[in-house]
């Protein structure tokens, strides 16, 4: 169902769909069968036929199994919900699967900033590569997230991944994703965090390892070409030039 309105591209995207469509169904047919309900006595004791009223307090066995049956079978339908929610719960919360690469994500007022591990493959070395509103995956490679907030309140969010993870000022959050097709994604803040709320968003960019390569390597020798300029600025400043 969620897949016919948002592309599923993650791992557990399936798991998250099935929970949303479990409640749905569920959900859909105590709705309707409620709404029937409604319609029919509206209709069978409508003003035109004249019912009579009688009081009834609910106190005998007859009356009470309209009252005890629904509510064991609503009953019956929160337990199927909660074994499906608890069980991809866990699955995405609490079962870390054999990390490939780390990624940290920071929010900020009102911008996504990405640091991707460099050639190395090593995040937190010199060569991280880091990205504002651009996140950069290779496909069927499972990524460890290190999110940080760096103001106030922000949302990580990628409906096509079935991903939302609240970013809190002060503390850094760990979870995994695992990109299963290439292609551009959407990445907003699901977080009310200020004015420009609005216009927070990303993209996030799921390549082949070798589009990723090449991208990488852009990157790299771009930012080493802005440091030696930097370098050489400074140097022509120190001798006078």
């Amino acid at each position: 169902m969620m897949e016919s309105l948002i592309h599923a591209a993650s791992s557990y995207a399936g798991q998250i769909d099935q929970v949303i469509l479990v409640i749905t169904v569920l959900s859909g047919f105590w709705l309707l069968l409620a709404e029937a309900v409604l319609f029919y006595f509206v209709l069978k004791f409508r003003r035109s036929r004249s019912p009579k009223a009688e009081y009834i307090t609910g106190e005998t066995k007859e009356q009470m199994k309209w009252i005890h049956w629904p509510h064991n079978l609503v009953l019956v339908c929160d337990i199927v919900i909660l074994v499906f929610a608890v069980k991809a719960w866990y699955h995405v919360k609490q079962e870390m699967p054999p990390i490939d690469e780390e990624v940290k994500v920071v929010g900020h007022q009102w911008a996504w900033e990405f640091v991707h591990a460099g050639l190395d493959g090593k995040l937190g070395t010199d060569d991280d590569v880091a990205t504002v509103d651009e996140l950069h995956l290779v496909v069927d490679k499972t990524y460890k997230f290190k999110l940080e907030a760096a103001d106030v309140l922000h949302s990580f969010s990628i409906p096509a991944f079935r991903f939302k993870q609240d970013a809190v000022p002060g503390r850094q959050i760990t979870g995994w994703f695992k990109p299963t097709k290439t292609g551009q994604y959407d990445v907003p803040c699901s977080q009310m965090c200020g004015i420009g709320h609005g216009i927070m968003g990303g993209q996030v960019y799921v390549q082949t390892a070798d589009e990723y390569r090449q991208w990488l390597e852009k990157k790299t020798a771009k930012s080493a070409a802005v440091s030696v300029k930097g370098v050489d600025r400074i140097a022509m400043n120190r001798g006078g030039i």
